[in-house]
């Protein structure tokens, strides 16, 4: 039922490229090309600024795009409350996760949603918090999962796992000697930190203006755009800590590659929450929300 040149022209808007899309939907790209000029002819309207090898949307595209989000959504759920009907769990979701998230959280949860509900089609993309809740608001997924900072009006938080960042250093560094550390002693220690816009770094931000501190009074020597540079960051630089999730490091500091110091006076305990826009979460979207729920309990 659902129309092809939507999910097409979604696609190719997306990765802003005939190529990729082509790819990604497996289908050839004189067809993908052919499923846009459709559309184009349909609406008397260029969807797409061809420029060389590269294209932009058009004002159209734009528009396009955001009711193609809406419709592919909606045909989503209709297609869920249909195959429940029958007592199938089937149809698409797409879902946004936090890299912390979708490193060291989602992905066991998920395998076992999967072999639960193998008629459901499942995909995962990972950005920062700030980059989620922009993309559920123009309808590009339909949930999120981030770092539980209310930040939007619109939408709904709701919590699902407990957190807590941590700092780390590497084990023969001088810093390792140390079992905690003041906040004062903090203020000398070059810090390897999440990129603006992550969750992490607005936690540890806000664990800092309780003891009136901003990133500012300290010697942040670099904001990397993962966990995992920082791990790998840490690991080079013997004079420096990161800040990251407990759950990145168990492994590391079992096996002795990381420390853990304690910052004296900071609490960077938080929430991993559910994120959507208000209202009642419905088909395939609920089901995986209280799927999650009962497998973290």
């Amino acid at each position: 039922m659902i129309d092809i040149r939507l999910k097409v022209f979604r696609s190719v808007a997306e990765n802003l490229s005939f190529t990729k899309a082509s790819h990604e939907l497996f289908m050839s790209q004189p067809a993908v090309s052919k499923h846009i000029r459709e559309l184009e002819r349909e609406y008397n309207t260029r969807l797409f600024d061809r420029m060389g090898n590269s294209i932009q949307l058009t004002s159209s595209g734009k528009l396009m795009l955001e009711h193609a989000n809406r419709i592919l959504e909606n045909y989503s759920t209709l297609d869920y409350d249909i195959r429940a009907l029958q007592q199938e769990t089937e149809g698409e979701l797409r879902i946004c996760a936090s890299s912390t998230i979708s490193q060291y959280v989602i992905p066991k949860i998920l395998a076992a949603f999967c072999k639960r509900y193998p008629k459901a089609k499942v995909s995962l993309l990972s950005g920062n918090s700030q980059e989620i809740e922009k993309a559920l608001l123009a309808d590009k997924f339909a949930i999120g999962m981030v770092e539980g900072v209310i930040r939007q009006p619109h939408l709904k938080y709701t919590p699902f796992l407990r957190d807590r960042l941590v700092a780390v250093v590497r084990s023969d560094s001088k810093l390792a000697q140390k079992r905690r550390i003041s906040l004062k002693q903090l203020r000398d220690i070059p810090l390897a930190l999440r990129e603006h816009g992550s969750g992490t770094l607005e936690v540890f931000e806000n664990a800092l203006h309780q003891h009136q501190m901003g990133l500012n009074d300290l010697q942040v020597e670099m904001y990397l755009g993962s966990t995992e540079s920082i791990k790998q960051f840490v690991c080079c630089s013997p004079d420096s800590m990161g800040i990251v999730s407990i759950r990145s490091v168990k492994k590391e500091i079992i096996d002795g590659t990381y420390k853990m110091i304690n910052i004296q006076g900071l609490d960077l305990s938080r929430e991993l929450v559910f994120v959507e826009k208000q209202g009642e979460s419905t088909g395939l979207q609920k089901v995986l929300k209280q799927f999650f729920l009962q497998a973290v309990q």
